[in-house]
């Protein structure tokens, strides 16, 4: 059925752009073989059911983007074509740095399983004007960028952020043991430091909530409901997780790493000593979030100081052995 609407879409699409003058309703049923064999009585009833199924396409037309317009003629009989200069893109040029950012938001839907529709995006692209001498695939330069894309629950959750659909999942938070439902309404999704964070508004707890999809378990469900909150106009991912991460700290605090362990700590590490024995001091910055941060680097890292960071990270890690 999906096929045969596409077809029949396509079809009409084609006799509205490749005619010059208003085609009527009727000689729209008379010349698109879909509708002859659908409606060959010309009953009421046919043709009741034929204008709507000709309205329901004529609006589907319509928000893919075709522009139809509608002509009264002289006798008062409505006609109906899409002028080719009404639906055709100006070229469309890129530089480097733009084809860069296409080519890279391309490949995360090829990994999120959209490839469909970033290859269909892309030749659209070309038919309105890319170069052809322009890649967006192609890397610019000797460190590619990626953007990793492998938890199944970015696809339902990107969908349901588009589409303003409340969701539930299951989220094991870092110092539990075992995952809770959360029921969320989803805003934005953001990658910050390789990892996928989705922004909400947590319902069971009232307020804005940011969750990282690799702690969702199980399927994500959508609900048969509309949000309840507003939906802010800027949602900050990004500085809410590195608020979390300490990125925004105004403090200190002293651990011990493991030596060739703990990159990402390394790379915020505001000074580094080498002990020895296969361990290293850093200073790293202090800020809400570290000590669950820490946790996630398991006997690689031990808090020198300060003491309620060490006791909070000790907590933490017995939560998760009792568990």
């Amino acid at each position: 059925m999906a096929i045969a609407k596409a077809e029949r879409l396509m079809n009409l699409a084609l006799c509205l752009l490749g005619t010059r003058r208003p085609l009527s309703k009727r000689e729209l049923r008379d010349s698109i073989e879909a509708y002859v064999e659908t409606f060959r009585s010309g009953n009421g009833a046919a043709d009741d059911s034929f204008n709507r199924m000709f309205e329901r396409d004529k609006d589907d037309l319509r928000e893919l983007g075709l522009v139809i317009e509608t002509v009264e003629s002289l006798d008062g009989e409505i006609g109906y074509l899409a002028r080719r200069d009404s639906n055709r893109l100006p070229p469309i040029t890129l530089d480097a740095e733009e084809a860069a950012a296409l080519g890279l938001a391309a490949k995360v839907w090829q990994q999120a399983r959209l490839a469909g529709a970033a290859s269909g995006a892309l030749q659209k692209l070309r038919a309105a004007g890319l170069p052809e001498d322009v890649d967006p695939y192609e890397p610019h330069g000797a460190l590619e960028p990626r953007i990793p894309v492998h938890e199944a629950a970015f696809e339902p959750l990107m969908l349901a952020c588009r589409d303003r659909r409340p969701v539930m999942f299951d989220y094991r938070k870092a110092t539990a043991a075992h995952p809770e439902p959360r029921h969320v309404e989803p805003w934005a999704l953001e990658c910050w430091r390789g990892h996928w964070y989705l922004a909400g508004f947590d319902r069971d707890r009232g307020a804005e909530r940011v969750f990282r999809l690799s702690r969702i378990t199980g399927r994500v469900r959508s609900r048969g409901a509309s949000f309840t909150a507003p939906v802010p106009d800027v949602v900050t991912v990004r500085e809410t997780v590195a608020s979390w991460a300490g990125e925004n700290a105004d403090r200190s605090a002293l651990i011990r790493l493991r030596t060739d362990a703990g990159y990402p700590l390394r790379a915020k590490a505001t000074a580094v000593r080498e002990l020895g024995d296969g361990w290293d001091e850093l200073e790293i910055p202090y800020g809400h979030g570290l000590d669950a941060w820490l946790v996630e680097f398991g006997p690689d890292v031990v808090v020198l100081d300060p003491a309620e960071l060490r006791a909070d990270v000790v907590d933490r890690l017995r939560a998760v052995a009792k568990g």
